[in-house]
Formats: structure tokens, sequence, C-alpha cells
């Protein structure tokens, strides 16, 4: 397993060793001794999955306190850009962003800390998005930020997503007021 850190406090990548013969693959898609060795030790206690088409942009979404979560994201089929905004107010980096491409091939993860807010792109067709979570989804603690905020920076590389109408009506980063 390869980890790599990101600038923003607690963001990592992990990439499984893929063990490939002619018969096919081979990988351990979750170790919590590997994954405590790394920073990582949440109980995760929900997973969800989501299958999109290429062009979909899903967030920024957060869960709000008592229903913060932390979450390991990975696509199983396509690709997708995979995007982080650091909303913990007294944090350093509060405000900046990090981005992953998930590549089903590759197999890597990306770990989103509880003070983040998370969404992503799809790159490819039918893209197989799937998460872990270390907490349960709550509608009443759902959070967000306006996906397209020009103070966010983000580079996007689309200039007509499909996006929801709930997400294009998030707040921006200076409307926010982050619970964290």
């Amino acid at each position: 397993m390869q980890v790599t850190t990101y600038p923003l406090a607690g963001v990592v990548e992990i990439t499984p060793r893929i063990f490939a013969d002619d018969r096919g693959a081979f990988l351990e898609t979750f170790s919590a001794r590997q994954f405590a060795e790394a920073g990582i030790t949440e109980t995760f206690v929900q997973d969800n999955l989501s299958i999109s088409k290429k062009g979909v942009v899903r967030g920024l979404h957060f869960q709000k306190p008592p229903f913060a979560q932390a979450k390991l994201v990975t696509v199983i089929a396509g690709k997708a850009l995979d995007v982080v905004v650091d909303i913990r107010k007294d944090s350093p980096t509060f405000g900046q962003h990090a981005t992953c491409i998930l590549d089903a091939e590759k197999r890597n993860m990306f770990y989103v800390p509880i003070g983040f807010a998370h969404a992503f792109m799809v790159l490819e067709e039918g893209t197989v998005f799937t998460y872990k979570c270390s907490n349960y989804y709550s509608k009443e603690s759902e959070g967000g930020l306006l996906w397209n905020d020009p103070a966010l920076g983000i580079d996007w590389g689309i200039v007509n997503p499909l996006v929801s109408e709930k997400d294009e009506i998030l707040p921006t980063l200076a409307e926010l007021d982050s619970p964290f």
C-alpha cells in the first residue's frame, strides 16, 4: 500500500498493491492495521454507491455534527475527479482544496476527514463511485458549498456539467457558517 499525503492536514491518497497474473488480479481494499498506520482510524458504519454519467458533478457536500462524516472514497468502474475543500474555521488551510483522480484501474482511494466538503466529477460514462462513511446519513445534518464558487478556484475541466438543482443553490465559502 502506498500512502500519498496532501497539503491539507489529514487528507491522504491510498494506492493498494495489485497482484495480477493471467487469471486476473487480487488486492486488499481495506486493512484496519495499514490504514491506522496512515492515520485513518475511523470505524466505518455505512457504505454508499452512485452510478453517474460522464460530466456529472456531485457536491460539494458535508454532514454537520453530530452526524459529521469522514469518508473513504474510490471508483470501482470508470474515473472521477475527486475534490475536497477544508472548511475547518481555525485551519491554516481553510478554504483551500485538493484534488485526486480516482481510477478504477489504479484502484486508488481518497480519504476525506471530518471538516471537509467533498465532491466529484465523473470523467467516464457509467462511473461507479463508492464510499465508506464514519457516521450515518442524516438529512437534517446536510451541508454544502457551491461547487463553482470562484473563491475556491477549483478547475473542474468542464464548462457545463450536469449538477442537481440542490447543488446549484448551495452557499459560497463567504456565505458558509462552518460548523467545524
